[in-house]
Order: C-alpha cells, then sequence, then structure tokens
C-alpha cells in the first residue's frame, strides 16, 4: 500500500484511535463469540452492532457465515477453530482502519508504528505470559537464571530499603483514586521519613544504590513499554543484577517498580490540587483512569494482592539471611534445604514486577472506550498465587531453622546454667536471673502481699526458697506453707524467719496456654503471700530442663533452697518444711541431720503443729487414741467398744480421728458421721488430715535419704509401720499415755483386744494399761501377715528394696495406678 506524507494527508484520513478500532470487537464480544458452539443471526447484531456489520468486507462476512453455520469438522474443536478464524478476520480490520502514515521527512519504504503498539505488544506480553507460566520447565528455567548469578561477596542491608519500598507499594492501597491522604497519616509519615534521612548508615545506602536501581527501573520500563517475553525481560534484569546477593536481588527489583509505581500514584492523587500533576496526567492521558476506576477495580485488587505476595516472600528471604550462622549453618538442613528454594523464589519475585511494571505502563494513554478483560486480572492473580504457595514453603523451612535454632541455644543456656552453678558467686543476682527472667525490659516478681511488680533485687544476698510446682498444686499444700510463712513473718527478727520464698510455675509449653489456665494461675498467684513469677512464659525452657533433669522435679512440688551467694544447700527441702517448718532453717542437709538426733519417737512428732488439744491432752496425762481407716461399720464398732473399756478401766480416753492419706468424699462423710454420732474427737478440715499424712510420709523421704533402714533406725520402723497402716483396706488404732508410751495393731486386731477386755483386765491393776494392752496384743499377734506400704510416685526417688517393718523381710515391689473418684 501507498503511503501518504502527513503535511498531504486530508483531514478524513487521520488515524482513529486505538478505542474506534477496538469498538469492531472488543474482547468480551470476542469470549462470547468464542464461547458459543453456533452463532445465530440475532446473536452476532448483539455482540457486534449493524454498524460494525456493515463495516466488514465480503470476505470478512463469508468467514462470519462459516461462524454461524460451521461444517462438522469444526464442531469437533470450536473453540480452536472459531480463535483462528476470529483472529483471521479481525487483523484485516484493523488493518483497513489504519492508513500508512509517514513524516514528510521520513523514507517512503519505513512507515511509523501506530501510537497504540506499545499497548497492543504488553496485551500480547500478558496473553504470552499465561502460556509460558503454564508451560515452562522450571528446571531448565532455574538453570539459566542460577547461571547469571555471580555474587562478588558485597553485602547489602536491605532492611531499610525493603521498609522504604513497602511504604511507597502499600500506601496507596489505603486510598481511592482521586483521593488525598488524611492530613495527620501524613505528618506521622512525614516524621518518621525525616527521621531516616538524618542516619548516616541509611542515606550512605541509597547513595550507594540509586545507580543501580535507576538503571534497573529504566530497563524495566524500556523492555515492558516495548513489548516482548516477559522470561527474555526477567532474565536481563537478572544478568544486571548478578553481581548481587539473592535477597539483595530481590529488593533492588521491588526498589525499580517502586519508582514508577509511586510516581504513577502520586499524579493520580494530586491530579484535582496541584497544577503540576494535572499537566502530567493530561499529558500521559491518566484522567480516564478516573472515570474507569469501577472498570479498572478488579484489576488493581489483583495488583495489590500481587504485590503483597511480592513483599512476603521478599522478606521471607531476607529472615533467612538474617539467620544467625551461630547456631545455624548454611550448608546443613535445615537451612541448606531452604537455600535450594530462595533463587526460585526470587525469580519468580522478579518475574511479578515485570508484570506490574507492564500493567502499570499499559494504563497510560487508556481511553474512554476502554472495556475490561479479565485476562489481566487472571495472570496477576496467577503470579500471585504462586507467589503464595513459594512463601509458604519458605515459612515452613523458616520455621524449623527456629526451630533448630531454638534447640541449639537451649542446649547452650542449659550447659551455661550448670557452668553458673558450679562458680563461686558473691551473691545470688546472677542465679537469680538465670533461673527468673535474665533480661532487664520488664519487673519479673509479682510481691504476694501488695501484688505489685518488682525486679529480683529485691532477693539480693537473701537464703531463697524456690517453690517450684505446676498449676496442680493442691490447696491443703499453699493452706499449711500459707500458714507456716506467715508465722515466719510475724517474727521477723528471729534467725528462723531470714528467708524469702519465690514460686517458680513450671507449666508444659507443648500444651496451648488457655484462658482457663490463665484463670488457674491467676488464682493460684492471688493465694500466695510471697514472691512469685509473674508468668510461667517468663521462665526459660533450659531452666525448666535444669530443673527437671537436675533438681528431678516431676509433678509433686519441691522446694530448692539457695543460700545468699546463690548456692544449692538443698535440692528439696519441702519434706523438711512439713516435718519441722520453719524451724529446719537454713534448710541444709546437716540442719536436717541435727535435728533427727533431737528427735525420738513420740506422739508430739506426729501430731505437731496439726491439733494443739493432742498437745494439751499430753501435758495432762489422758489416754490419747488416734485411729484411722475409711470403714464406717469397723469405726462405729470400735469407738463404742473402746469407751466402754475406758469407762470399766476408768481412765480419761481420748479418741482422735485422723482418716486416711489423701482424704476424700469418703472420709468426709465419715467425719460427718463421726460428729453427727458424737463418736469421737475429729479434725474437720481435710487439710489437717492431709498434713498428718504426708508429714509421714516426708519423715520417710528424710530418712531415706539420710540411708536409714528400719535395721538401724527405731524411727524409720514405726514411721513404716504407720505407712502400712494406712495402706491396708482395714482401719487401725494407736494408743497413748504420755508422750512415748505407744501400743498400736491394725483394725481387727485392735478390736479384738478391747472387745477380751475381761481377759487382760487383772493385769491392768498390776502392770497399768499401756503395758496389759500391749502383752495382750503381743499374746494375738500371729506370724502370718500382709502389709502394703503405699507410696506416692512422686514422693522422691523410691528405693529399689524395702524391707517389711513387722518381719525384716524384703517386700515384693509393684506397681499401681489408680483412679480414685471415691
Amino acid at each position: 500500500m501507498a503511503t501518504t506524507p502527513i503535511s498531504k494527508m486530508p483531514q478524513q484520513q487521520q488515524v482513529p484511535p486505538p478505542q474506534q478500532q477496538q469498538r469492531l470487537m472488543g474482547p468480551p464480544q470476542q469470549q462470547q463469540l468464542l464461547a458459543a458452539p453456533q452463532i445465530t443471526p440475532q446473536q452476532l447484531q448483539q455482540l457486534m452492532g449493524p454498524q460494525q456489520l456493515q463495516q466488514l468486507t465480503p470476505p470478512q462476512q463469508q468467514q462470519l457465515q462459516q461462524l454461524m453455520a460451521p461444517q462438522p469438522q469444526q464442531l469437533m474443536a470450536p473453540q480452536q477453530q472459531q480463535q483462528l478464524q476470529l483472529q483471521q478476520l479481525m487483523a484485516p480490520q484493523q488493518q483497513q482502519h489504519q492508513p500508512q502514515v509517514r513524516f514528510a521527512d521520513e523514507p517512503a519504504g519505513n512507515p511509523a508504528p501506530p501510537p497504540y503498539t506499545s499497548r497492543m505488544q504488553s496485551q500480547r506480553l500478558m496473553r504470552g505470559e499465561r502460556s509460558m507460566f503454564s508451560s515452562s520447565d522450571d528446571n531448565v528455567m532455574m538453570k539459566q537464571i542460577l547461571s547469571t548469578h555471580a555474587h562478588d561477596g558485597r553485602e547489602v542491608d536491605v532492611g531499610p530499603l525493603l521498609q522504604l519500598i513497602e511504604e511507597i507499594l502499600q500506601r496507596p492501597t489505603t486510598t481511592t483514586l482521586g483521593t488525598a491522604i488524611h492530613a495527620p497519616q501524613v505528618y506521622s509519615q512525614m516524621e518518621s521519613l525525616d527521621e531516616r534521612i538524618h542516619q548516616p548508615a541509611f542515606l550512605g545506602m541509597l547513595e550507594a544504590l540509586s545507580y543501580t536501581i535507576h538503571k534497573i527501573s529504566c530497563e524495566i520500563s524500556c523492555k515492558c513499554s516495548g513489548g516482548g517475553d516477559a522470561h527474555t525481560t526477567t532474565v536481563a534484569l537478572f544478568n544486571a543484577l548478578s553481581s548481587y546477593s539473592w535477597d539483595a536481588k530481590a529488593v533492588l527489583a521491588l526498589a525499580a517498580f517502586a519508582i514508577p509505581y509511586g510516581e504513577f500514584w502520586l499524579v493520580l492523587e494530586l491530579y484535582a490540587t496541584h497544577p503540576l500533576a494535572k499537566s502530567i496526567a493530561l499529558l500521559k492521558q491518566l484522567p480516564d483512569l478516573l472515570e474507569q476506576s469501577d472498570n479498572l477495580r478488579p484489576r488493581f485488587d489483583a495488583l495489590r494482592s500481587l504485590i503483597r505476595a511480592m513483599l512476603d516472600v521478599t522478606k521471607c528471604i531476607i529472615l533467612f539471611n538474617e539467620l544467625p550462622p551461630y547456631y545455624i549453618s548454611s550448608d546443613q538442613p535445615p537451612l541448606s534445604v531452604a537455600a535450594t528454594h530462595i533463587p526460585t523464589a526470587v525469580y519468580w519475585t522478579v518475574r511479578s514486577v515485570v508484570a506490574c511494571a507492564s500493567q502499570i505502563i499499559g494504563l497510560i494513554g487508556l481511553g474512554h472506550e476502554y472495556i475490561p478483560s479479565t485476562t489481566e486480572a487472571w495472570e496477576l492473580s496467577s503470579l500471585a498465587h504462586k507467589l503464595n504457595n513459594i512463601q509458604e514453603l519458605l515459612t515452613k523451612q523458616l520455621a524449623l531453622c527456629y526451630q533448630h535454632i531454638d534447640e541449639k541455644k537451649r542446649v547452650e543456656a542449659y550447659n551455661t546454667l550448670i557452668r553458673l552453678f558450679e562458680t563461686i558467686h558473691i551473691d545470688n543476682m546472677k542465679i537469680l536471673k538465670a533461673l527468673i527472667y535474665a533480661k532487664d525490659d520488664v519487673l519479673p516478681l509479682l510481691e504476694g502481699s501488695t501484688k505489685k511488680r518488682v525486679g529480683v533485687e529485691v532477693l539480693r544476698r537473701k537464703n531463697v526458697l524456690l517453690l517450684i510446682s505446676d498449676l496442680d498444686i493442691s490447696q491443703e499444700e499453699l493452706s499449711i506453707l500459707e500458714q507456716m510463712y506467715r508465722e515466719s513473718r510475724d517474727q521477723p527478727a528471729r534467725t528462723e524467719s531470714q528467708y524469702e520464698v519465690v514460686w517458680l510455675p513450671v507449666v508444659d509449653r507443648s500444651v496451648p496456654w488457655t484462658e482457663a489456665k490463665q484463670r488457674d494461675f491467676d488464682q493460684l498467684q492471688s493465694n500466695m503471700s510471697w514472691y512469685s513469677v509473674h508468668h510461667p512464659s517468663l521462665i526459660d525452657p533450659a531452666v525448666i530442663r535444669y530443673i527437671k533433669e537436675v533438681w528431678h522435679f516431676n509433678k509433686k512440688p519441691i522446694l530448692v533452697v539457695l543460700d545468699p551467694q546463690g548456692r544449692v544447700v538443698s535440692p528439696n527441702a519441702l519434706h523438711m518444711m512439713w516435718i519441722w517448718g520453719s524451724l529446719a532453717f537454713p534448710f541444709t542437709s546437716m540442719r536436717e541431720e541435727t535435728l533427727w538426733k533431737e528427735e525420738t519417737w513420740r506422739l508430739e512428732l506426729l501430731v505437731d503443729g496439726i491439733d494443739p488439744h493432742i498437745l494439751d491432752w499430753i501435758t495432762e496425762g489422758r489416754f490419747i487414741c488416734l485411729y484411722g481407716g475409711e470403714d464406717i461399720d469397723w469405726i462405729r464398732n470400735f469407738t463404742s467398744t473402746a469407751r466402754k473399756v475406758a469407762q470399766v478401766a476408768r481412765i480419761q480416753f481420748e479418741m482422735v480421728y485422723v482418716g486416711k492419706s489423701n482424704p476424700k468424699d469418703r472420709v468426709r462423710r465419715n467425719i460427718s458421721v463421726i460428729t453427727t454420732e458424737k463418736l469421737s474427737h475429729c479434725w474437720p478440715d481435710l487439710t489437717s488430715i492431709w498434713f498428718f499424712w504426708v508429714r509421714l510420709e516426708s519423715m520417710w523421704y528424710s530418712k531415706m535419704q539420710q540411708g536409714r533402714t528400719i535395721e538401724n533406725d527405731h524411727i524409720m520402723q514405726e514411721i513404716m509401720t504407720m505407712l502400712t497402716f494406712d495402706g491396708s483396706e482395714q482401719g487401725w488404732a494407736l494408743i497413748s499415755k504420755g508422750s512415748t508410751t505407744m501400743a498400736k495393731a491394725k483394725g481387727g486386731l485392735i478390736l479384738n483386744c478391747f472387745q477380751e477386755y475381761d481377759v487382760w483386765k487383772e493385769s491392768v491393776d498390776l502392770k497399768g494399761f499401756m503395758q496389759a494392752i500391749m502383752d495382750h496384743l503381743q499374746q494375738l499377734h500371729t506370724p502370718q501377715h500382709c502389709n502394703r506400704l503405699i507410696l506416692p510416685g512422686t514422693v522422691g526417688r523410691i528405693p529399689e528394696m524395702i524391707v517389711c517393718s513387722e518381719c525384716g523381710r524384703p517386700m515384693e515391689k509393684f506397681v499401681m495406678y489408680r483412679c480414685c473418684t471415691d
């Protein structure tokens, strides 16, 4: 076709704008035409309009007739056939409305391209992007990308740069087309930028990278404006960024895109208020975007989603680069596994930068007749989906890396804790901070009486008792400890009162911390008068491991004692506290041994601190009977028989029901019956009964720690006898006159003894009541017996062999699991 110089071209031959050329058949019309298996004349008129149909040439009309009445072979693949024919149909139609134009000084053989060529090429680029996105060979592609990587060793602090990029890319998402940012938000952002401007490191980083960013930005704009394959453009960018690390490649590519993206939104936002912005917008044909905002919304939404995905992936890549090499090696899993995915992540990030830039450039000169296409948004959404999958994969690998680092840190902290306790210190601060909370950013302790937050310094150079338990510590234990602690506070000048108690709550970190657990914790903490750690999360996992492995904490509370220098004087003094209270201060093994040397098996040892009335009865010389068990019928028979014997013997006989260890509802019901029927005295609260038995268990544990047995320690033999009484299913009784003379037996034997009082009553006048009953019990005793010793599995380290307190033979060892709902 001959060309006409523009200076001589008639006015009626001016080139129609791209919108008029696209009016023949827009993308939605083509999609509807292609989707229909057979086109009727009515459908064709609705799609194209009568004016468009009149402009078709005879050959084009013939092609449309073929589409309207397809041949059988065309029906086999209608969509492919129609797509090919439509492309052939529309190409000549567009050429017909595009006269060849040249400038007066331009050679006739070199026609000028139409002004909308860049837009058409961008649209072809997006269509080609989908094809490559779905069919490219990732392995071949990544080999090509890896071949461009030639890191020269330079390290770029990309964190501040990415923060600036994110502010540019994310800020437009808070506004709509043609609206300004709210003034207070602008002031806040300006203040943040002003602060960074005065940071030398930040300015130095920008000066070093500004040329590279500008160069990459220009290359992106050039290649996206001129069309071309997205992958080829991406490879070109990787070649330009070959000397940088992988994370720097991604950040620099984002920075290069952030410049035109930010400028684009800045012009749109200032269009209505600033003449310079309005002039630029007019020059770029941007005002039409304001009128097309509703049609463009899906496109912008997809663009923002992709930008968010690019930022998320880039942040994740940077986090890998920031992992401490001291705790994790790049050539060992899990970091080595993650490193194989990072080049792929960077490639798709840069590839997405190219796609986003193409979208922004394609908006320039967008006219009134623009008809949106789902292909544009679909392309961006596909890339966002791929990046989100990559980000999910990297996040999982990053979690494995953090887990690896945490494990290394826990091992290091555990070993440090071991060395710390092996070192001599001038005070206890280093030890307490390591155990409670090592940092200085919060006050880790809660003072019990005032409920105020305090620092570890309040414990400096004091004897500290660490109460270690989980959230299942019983109210009985707390009640007794509270009583002992208040007694020590009432007399602060005493040597025995020179200590502080700190509760260290140990919880299972693998179990989620729920609101119910928080309520349980708050309830326990509110009942404590001593210091407590403000929250269990403050305690380092390495400390929990040390507590379990070195101090042998296992469910049951322990009381670790530290002297003013932080040395462990007792890994568990709770048994000493139960037996002697504050009198055991400073709770050392030497003090424990001294206290035992002063003790004898007497009634005061059994009931000390539990029932003051018994101590009065001892002083008055009364006969005292402690009895226990859960069989209420035996309790009725025994108490009534014993009362009759006491009346006949004319003695003051006081009976006290002490129940059973771990008292439950059956013991509570027995107390109610005993009180109602006035069978004997009893302790009205279960806490006293619990304390009676836990003191016996503590005595056994203390003696075992000292290596005592029933063969070489009389108190140990008596303790074992009492514990075997509790292990039997029948009742038992212990009778005492004064504090040292005692007679005891199981329920059946002691009941028979009282029932046979007429047999031995004559001996009472000769020997006295206590000696007479002991002699008769000895006559009733037979070698046959079955004694059971039940020890809580958390009472401490259970010895391999225990001998029977009655015959001295080794007892059989069984493991018992009990679930007693009473």
